[in-house]
Order: C-alpha cells, then sequence, then structure tokens
C-alpha cells in the first residue's frame, strides 16, 4: 500500500507495476491520498501518465469512477481517500496483512508512524526518509539482513544515504575510512519555494530554480545507523542547485591506508561488477557523462571514475545518483526484503 502519491509514490508505482506477474507475489493494492474532489482520479492519473522527469508510463491506465480505483496495466489499484491513518480500514476492501510504504514524510518517529498499524488490514510500515530515534535506517545491500520478521516500522533512509553508504562501506572494507566529509550538490526538490517567499527553513524560502542554495543534509551523519563502523567520522553539508532531478555526492576522505588513483578506480570498477554491492554501485569510465544522462539509473549510487582524486592517504569520490528512481528502486527492495522475498543473483556472489 502507499501512503501518499508523491515524486517517490508515483515511481514506486511505475516500478511495480513493471514487476507485477504471476512470478512476482508483491501487488500494489490501493493508495491512501488527500483529496477526493471532482477530477481527483483523472488528476493522479494523469500524474501516473506523464512525468517531465521520467518520461511517460508505458502502459494503459483506466480510471474507474464507480469503485474510485486506477486500472494500471490490468492491475486493479483501490484509491482511498484519508487524512489521517485511523480513518483507514484496508480489510474493507479484501486488503489484508499490508506493508503500508509512507512516502508523505508527515511522520518520522514511531510515535507518529505508528498510527498506520492502528488501521485494520495494516502489518508494516516503511518510511521513505530517515527514521529518527530507534527506527532502523536501512540502506539495502549493506545493512538489509538486519531486517527481522518482528520489525513493524523500518526506514528506507534517505536518497543520499542511500548514494554514499554502498560505496563507503567499499572504501572502508579495503582501504579503512578515518574520516571525511560529504558534500551533496542535490537537485532542488518540493519542499522548496518556486519564487522567493516566506520558509521556516533557513534559505530555502528563496527561488529553487534560480539559486544554488546552502542547506544542511543528515545524510552524512545517517550513514552511521546502516554503517555503524563510520559512527562520528563524517561531516556533511548539501547545496540545492536549480535541477529537478539527479544529484551527486563528493566524498573528501581520510584512508587507512596509502592509494593511488588507478588502483582505487580499478577496486570500484571491480565492486560495481562483481561483489555484492554491484546492484548498488554502478561505474562509468565516460569523459562526458552529465546529470541528464542518469535520469532514470536503477543503482543507488554512480562512481563517476574519471574525477577521481587519489593522494597518499585521501582520496575524493565523485558518485552521481538520481534521488528519484534510483532511490525508488532501493525502496522496492526493501519492501521484498520486509516481504520475506529474497532471489538468487547470477552469476553468485560471496556476501561480505
Amino acid at each position: 500500500m502507499l501512503y501518499g502519491f508523491g515524486r517517490i509514490g508515483r515511481l514506486v508505482t511505475r516500478l511495480m507495476i513493471e514487476k507485477s506477474g504471476p512470478g512476482y507475489p508483491l501487488r500494489l493494492r490501493a493508495i491512501v491520498v488527500r483529496g477526493g474532489k471532482d477530477g481527483d482520479l483523472e488528476k493522479r492519473a494523469s500524474l501516473l501518465r506523464r512525468d517531465s522527469v521520467h518520461g511517460p508510463f508505458n502502459g494503459s491506465i483506466l480510471v474507474d469512477h464507480s469503485r474510485n480505483a486506477l486500472i494500471v496495466n490490468g492491475n486493479y489499484i483501490q484509491i482511498i481517500y484519508a487524512n489521517h491513518p485511523s480513518e483507514v480500514d484496508y480489510e474493507a476492501h479484501g486488503i489484508h496483512d499490508a506493508v503500508v510504504v509512507d512516502n508523505t514524510g508527515m511522520w518520522r518517529d514511531v510515535e507518529g508512524l505508528s498510527q498506520h498499524l492502528t488501521a485494520k488490514g495494516a502489518s508494516k510500515v516503511l518510511l521513505t526518509a530517515p527514521g529518527k530515534g530507534d527506527i532502523k535506517n536501512i540502506v539495502f545491500g549493506v545493512n538489509h539482513t538486519d531486517i527481522e520478521d518482528t520489525d513493524t516500522i523500518v526506514s528506507a533512509a534517505s536518497c543520499t544515504t542511500n548514494a554514499i553508504t554502498p560505496v563507503l562501506k567499499a572504501m572502508n572494507d579495503r582501504y579503512g575510512v578515518e574520516s571525511g566529509h560529504i558534500e551533496t550538490v542535490h537537485s532542488f526538490t518540493n519542499d522548496q519555494n518556486l519564487f522567493d517567499n516566506f520558509h521556516k527553513g533557513d534559505r530555502r524560502g528563496r527561488a529553487a530554480s534560480l539559486n544554488m542554495v546552502l542547506t544542511s543534509t543528515g545524510a552524512a551523519k545517517a550513514v552511521a545507523k546502516a554503517l555503524p563502523v563510520l559512527k562520528g567520522k563524517l561531516t556533511g553539508n548539501a547545496i540545492r542547485v536549480p535541477t529537478p532531478n539527479v544529484s551527486m555526492a563528493i566524498a573528501n576522505l581520510n584512508l587507512g591506508k596509502e592509494v593511488d588513483r588507478d588502483s582505487l578506480n580499478t577496486y570500484l570498477r571491480e565492486t560495481a561488477l562483481m561483489s555484492p554491492l554491484s546492484g548498488q554501485i554502478d561505474y562509468t569510465q565516460s569523459t562526458e557523462i552529465v546529470s541528464s544522462d542518469i535520469v532514470g539509473s536503477r543503482y543507488a549510487g554512480v562512481v563517476d571514475s574519471e574525477a577521481t582524486i587519489a593522494d597518499g592517504n585521501r582520496c575524493v569520490l565523485y558518485i552521481w545518483y538520481d534521488n528519484e528512481f534510483g532511490y525508488s528502486c532501493q525502496v522496492i527492495h526493501c519492501m521484498e526484503q520486509m516481504s520475506g522475498i529474497m532471489y538468487p543473483t547470477v552469476p553468485a556472489v560471496k556476501q561480505a
């Protein structure tokens, strides 16, 4: 189930519909949204069909007014109108033991997210934002095995945390990360203003499409929740820039061993091709790649080897990531893990 139907919700919908079929046990059964005014279903369907960044949806979308539903590539998806989880009854729609994917960001702690579990038919919650407190922050490929059958609330962390953590794990495994700084060059998001206007956050009130906006990010510290060995070793900041999608993390690392550029790139290439992290890390040797080339990437992060800098025990890594689609792929993986769906990989890779 999806609670919310924003940027991540619609991309998760596309991915789940793409996978749907007799060989895939997960199904998108319902989407909970606020609203319900005349024309709402058509608007939702249009936003799913047409996307200014990711292009058109390759499939059929039918609107069923009589049952408040969308039929997407033959998949019946109930649209439930509610302003709060307590108003939702999934069982009334024949839905039981559901994983609710909260992509609204309204609640990030146990108290808030537990409200979903009061809804009839809901059994687990996956948050598509960094969780607070004791909530497990999962970066699939790094600590997904920490998800236990008894966990009812799990966080898929943030797009930036998902982009950098697999690479940082690979670096720490081989060279040891003593300390570092992560600078994120991030596309603007919907929480910024289109024009200058009041915003409770510092600087975020300035026009997103006209300015580079320096802001804070908790992604570097959040790495420690998925990779505790790096706790207290990383700092981070972010610059929001006037692009609608695709971001870059610049990791300036102090290592426990000396390294040269060629051997470092060779190691990262082999990691991307033949390691347990091959599903999360991609690698490019192109000297011409720019942000729009990363739109639609299904990897958590893409190492730009041509930009790698290495000198003694210091290195700087440049990691591209589609902060929408690549992250949504990671969310799907977390949903599968929470549901006990684990597929073998070919060729088989030895787990670290």
